[in-house]
């Protein structure tokens, strides 16, 4: 295994992911994919995907199940863990015999059943209920499931693939996640990075969504390089999910080219805001009303706005101080004051050079 690894590419590794929905060309992402890949082709080891809402984490997931030689022609199940009940949880993982509680009206499989043989992925473990966890750890290390109001075991055969959008060690050390169950979940770990730090897959991500929605929009053939550089300086909270999104308003408002401009952010966005077309008079709106109503003076109000504003540049991508202060049409030296006044931290990613 570990020679066949050594041998594939990392241009070959990233067109395997690519092919089943994992879109990406930066480095930071290669040796997760590696890692990924190796997984993979382990059939019986469990798998801990971390990563904030919209990384990707479920796509990995089938991507690894897909890959699996031995379980890829079984089922892919997916256990929502944040929407399963305390007083449900047995019955949804482990099925149940009809009579066996109030409203079991018929024989209900669970989910570990369906997943037989193949992939069970416990999506937002971290909010599974403190209760069911040591059952889960249970038929997780002894392969043996038994239904609610069944007097018999049934064995299973299922590789674990957990996901959290929070880091699961510090939920251990609060006592919210129990320590067993994380260790037995944390044999092969891939900790999937922000989009924001994989400024380098922008521009892939947008042409493979544009690709994506090709039969109803038209085709896309490149991304404008201005609306590139503004991209990159998103900070995009809801990640690639997030990019997505905004990759459908501009297709749905674009009305000819194959190029995506920064022109068609502009329309989207202007569209989402209705008849404004100014967001400086709106950001007037709100200062106005803040002053008007909260009682604080106009000058305290500017004072923090302009701590605000500088603090957003600052936090948006990685970058020196002098391209802050470029991209502020400020001069370095005044932004150096700026930052001292306002007490601000300055992010470790933002350099002096």
């Amino acid at each position: 295994m570990g020679d066949r690894l050594q041998e594939i590419s990392n241009e070959h590794l990233r067109n395997v992911f690519a092919e089943l929905g994992f879109v990406s060309k930066s480095e930071v992402m290669t040796p997760v994919l590696r890692q990924a890949y190796r997984a993979a082709f382990v059939s019986d080891i469990t798998i801990l995907v971390e990563g904030e809402t919209g990384t990707g984490k479920q796509i990995i997931a089938r991507a690894i199940h897909q890959l699996d030689p031995k379980r890829r022609s079984f089922p892919f199940t997916t256990a929502h863990c944040s929407a399963i009940s305390e007083t449900l949880a047995d019955s949804e993982l482990f099925g149940h015999q009809r009579g066996s509680f109030t409203g079991a009206v018929r024989d209900r499989t669970g989910l570990f059943q369906t997943a037989n043989r193949g992939t069970l992925f416990l999506d937002d473990i971290s909010d599974l209920p403190l209760t069911i966890q040591p059952k889960l750890l249970d038929v997780i290390q002894r392969g043996m499931v038994r239904a609610v109001g069944s007097d018999r075991e049934m064995p299973i055969n299922v590789r674990i693939i957990a996901a959290s959008n929070r880091p699961l060690a510090p939920l251990v050390l609060k006592d919210k996640f129990r320590s067993d169950l994380f260790h037995r979940l944390n044999v092969v770990r891939l900790a999937l990075p922000p989009l924001r730090n994989r400024p380098m897959d922008l521009e892939t991500l947008v042409l493979h969504f544009a690709m994506r929605h090709r039969a109803v929009y038209g085709p896309i053939e490149s991304v404008d390089s201005e609306l590139l550089r503004f991209l990159q300086r998103q900070s995009f909270g809801g990640n690639v999910r997030e990019l997505e999104n905004h990759v459908l308003r501009m297709l749905f408002s674009k009305r000819r080219g194959s190029t995506l401009e920064s022109a068609d952010w502009s329309t989207q966005s202007v569209r989402e805001l209705g008849e404004s077309s100014d967001p400086l008079n709106d950001a007037a709106e709100c200062l106005w009303e803040v002053v008007s109503q909260k009682r604080l003076s106009y000058a305290t109000a500017i004072k923090e706005l302009e701590k605000r504003v500088i603090a957003k540049a600052l936090g948006a991508g990685e970058c020196t101080r002098r391209e802050v202060a470029g991209r502020l049409q400020t001069s370095e030296r005044n932004l150096y004051h700026k930052i001292r006044a306002h007490q601000l931290a300055r992010p470790h990613r933002v350099a002096d050079a």
